[in-house]
């Protein structure tokens, strides 16, 4: 079985969303069903029909939150000293060589990866294009978009 990488903040996120929806979320839901039954007939009860589907919902993630964390390798960004190569876990500001746009990233696990918050998955085409390279290379990202470049100013390990 393979191990999958996780940061140390990462993993502490995840196992803070997954304390929040065993002790939060999971109560209030079977609060939630346990009201709509009180209410009669279950065939057309959309609040007892909506209350399932969302325990659905957090039970299929707290099982994924689960497995993940108990096969993740743990590590320590702050630790690492790659000479400033981009390695899993480096904080990588690259600039797009036809717009000029600078744009940071964080390179984390595929379980933790979140665009919104700038954290990409190792396994997604950009971070694949800047791993082993260093500050100041150019990257060409083939995703499915199309070709393009980027210049890497800088490498943090936070």
């Amino acid at each position: 079985m393979s191990r999958t990488p996780l940061t140390l903040t990462g993993a502490e996120r995840l196992r803070n969303e997954l304390a929040q929806l065993k002790k939060v979320d999971r109560p209030r839901v079977i609060a939630a069903i346990a009201e709509a039954r009180a209410h009669g007939d279950l065939k057309e009860n959309a609040e007892y029909h909506a209350a399932r589907e969302q325990q659905g919902f957090i039970e299929g993630r707290i099982q994924s939150l689960e497995a993940g964390l108990s096969t993740a390798q743990i590590i320590d960004v702050s630790k690492l000293n790659s000479a400033g190569k981009v390695v899993f876990g480096a904080t990588v500001t690259v600039a797009d060589e036809s717009t000029g746009e600078e744009t940071t990233y964080q390179i984390v696990g595929d379980l933790e990866a979140d665009i919104k918050h700038f954290r990409i998955a190792v396994s997604s085409p950009i971070a694949r294009a800047l791993i082993g390279r260093i500050e100041g290379d150019v990257v060409v990202v083939r995703a499915p978009a199309g070709e393009r470049e980027y210049e890497i100013v800088s490498v943090r390990y936070l």
